[in-house]
């Protein structure tokens, strides 16, 4: 003996673990911290708007870059933490964020701001504190997987739930250009300390669930590339039929004569008991798994878009956009459990990423339309009847996924 003290190694780290459980709750404050980015622009908007002297089609043009930005970023950070993990992504965001923050501050025309929304707080910054973070921690489980990617996922309604009191409360007390660099700084300070707490790789998976991912995709007859395409299109679609109520509420309520306050207290609902839903449908998921769980908040969504039809009054608008809410919440999260049921783990950031894209267009070129459907016609009826039209596409290729699935499962258990 050399007196020499060897230090015992480390257990491994496996799935379901107390280890995993900790990382879902770092992923979920880092994503309430980092969808910051999402929700900024549309609170300092009017600010920004008397700032420029810009009509307000042109003071949108910003929200609509952040969110192209988002949507790509999630691809681009997708392949990276498929490639590195999920601390190079993250680190990434949280000084994209941080940055992209202090520049549109400073910013001295609307297109400096539009450039430091759409390239840095977008592209760069919140895209990666959703997608890559939901992929990351759905490698974590496998027996709670829906449960802990809805968790996660949730942290972007949480964030629209909290950042805009603060960041309106920060405008009236400093200004938006001093709230809005004293977020991003906020921003850094928090995020990194958490990218920082996520450098451990997530465990190998087990055998078998290696082998039932291979066998699914095998057993629904498509190629991994058939099947992606598929599911983008399942998710612009349920988008387009999403981003009616969520983008076109607030205008409704004011056009119908309850003022923009109520259909901004309808949103806030949506999001809220939206928050609720993505949770219960990972425990559902976890249960019947992800694409029986799409399938369900696809219906669920479709009777509410209905509902909101004949509603005309309040109190029935108030009800219904809480269905609404508690509809369509989980439906996001179902695809990023479908990726995980049906293509190997290393593959998850890229394409949850790709899927998570498509959702992202889908909320745009929805909200897009509805307004333009509105001109054409003085009412928003046709655009709820669009919106419903693009929600039975989702729900058909749900129920083609489902029917193929229980037309093979031999070829899946084999």
């Amino acid at each position: 003996m050399d007196g020499t003290r060897v230090s015992p190694e480390a257990p491994p780290v496996t799935v379901d673990s107390r280890a995993s459980w900790v990382r879902m709750l770092v992923a979920l404050a880092l994503s309430s911290v980092g969808s910051f980015g999402i929700w900024s622009v549309v609170v300092i908007l009017p600010a920004v708007q008397a700032e420029f002297g810009v009509a307000r089609g042109e003071a949108s043009i910003p929200y609509t870059a952040t969110m192209l930005g988002f949507a790509f970023g999630a691809v681009f950070h997708g392949r990276l933490s498929d490639r590195y993990g999920i601390v190079a992504p993250a680190i990434i965001g949280s000084l994209g964020l941080g940055v992209g923050c202090a520049l549109a501050a400073m910013s001295g025309s609307l297109l400096q701001f539009t450039l430091a929304q759409g390239v840095l707080v977008g592209f760069l910054g919140s895209s990666a504190m959703f997608g890559p973070l939901v992929a990351d921690v759905s490698q974590w489980f496998e027996r709670r997987r829906g449960l802990a990617v809805s968790v996660v996922a949730s942290g972007n309604y949480v964030a629209g739930t909290v950042w805009p009191p603060l960041l309106q409360a920060g405008v009236a007390a400093l200004g938006w250009r001093q709230a809005y660099l004293a977020a991003g700084v906020a921003c850094i300070v928090l995020m990194l300390p958490l990218s920082l707490a996520l450098r451990r790789r997530p465990p190998p998976p087990s055998r078998g669930a290696a082998l039932d991912a291979r066998a699914a995709t095998r057993g629904l007859g498509l190629s991994p590339g058939a099947l992606q395409t598929l599911l983008v299109l399942a998710g612009f679609a349920c988008c387009m039929a999403m981003s009616m109520p969520q983008v076109h509420i607030v205008a409704y309520c004011g056009d119908l004569g309850f003022g923009i306050a109520r259909g901004a207290e309808m949103l806030s609902l949506m999001l809220g008991f939206g928050v609720v839903s993505r949770i219960a449908s990972g425990w559902v998921a976890d249960r019947i798994g992800g694409v029986t769980t799409l399938l369900l908040g696809s219906t669920l969504q479709c009777v509410a878009l209905l509902f909101y039809l004949p509603a005309d009054g309040l109190t029935s608008l108030y009800v219904v956009s809480a269905l609404f809410g508690l509809a369509q919440g989980g439906i996001v999260p179902s695809y990023a459990i479908i990726v995980r049921e049906v293509f190997p783990p290393a593959e998850a950031g890229a394409r949850v990423g790709l899927v998570l894209m498509a959702t992202i267009v889908g909320m745009a070129a929805g909200g897009w339309l509805s307004g333009v459907i509105f001109d054409m016609t003085g009412s928003y009826r046709a655009a709820f009847v669009h919106g419903i039209a693009w929600n039975l596409v989702n729900m058909a290729i749900a129920i083609w996924l489902l029917m193929r699935m229980q037309l093979a499962p031999r070829a899946v258990a084999a």
